[in-house]
């Protein structure tokens, strides 16, 4: 069961129970070769203690969310820096952090309001892989 070890952990805050984060997960987890990130399901007392520290209700993040130290990105922001700390070629799509957030968080917005429509709800939250231990905040 990992814990955060300092305020500079970088945690990957999701909506354990969305097919669609859960593929996002996996996706980062198959890319992130240095560790960088952990991994919270917003469901989890794991996400309630991080966010509560943080003062931040978990019903306003959205379906991500990056937790940086004592800075939480949200929306769009919070997926384009996570691309950031991936590998080429993903790390080059950080470059749409230049667009106005504005223009970018209502595309974010549209995925958010119908991914459980378009790729479905799990029954179970998702907490990780026996080899993803130490990965996921528990």
């Amino acid at each position: 069961m990992a814990q955060p070890d300092s305020c500079s952990d970088r945690v990957i805050v999701f909506d354990g129970e969305c097919n669609l984060c859960s593929a996002w997960v996996d996706f980062v987890l198959r890319r992130d070769a240095g560790n960088s990130f952990r991994f919270a399901a917003r469901q989890s007392p794991a996400a309630a203690r991080l966010l509560g520290r943080l003062g931040v209700r978990s019903d306003t993040l959205g379906s991500i969310a990056l937790v940086v130290g004592y800075d939480v990105h949200t929306r769009s922001e919070a997926v384009l820096r996570i691309f950031r700390d991936l590998p080429f070629p993903w790390k080059a799509l950080c470059a749409l952090l230049l667009v106005p957030r504005f223009l970018r968080d209502p595309v974010y917005s549209l995925v958010s309001r119908t991914r459980y429509r378009l790729f479905g709800r799990r029954t179970h939250c998702r907490l990780g892989n026996p080899e993803d231990h130490g990965r996921f905040l528990r």
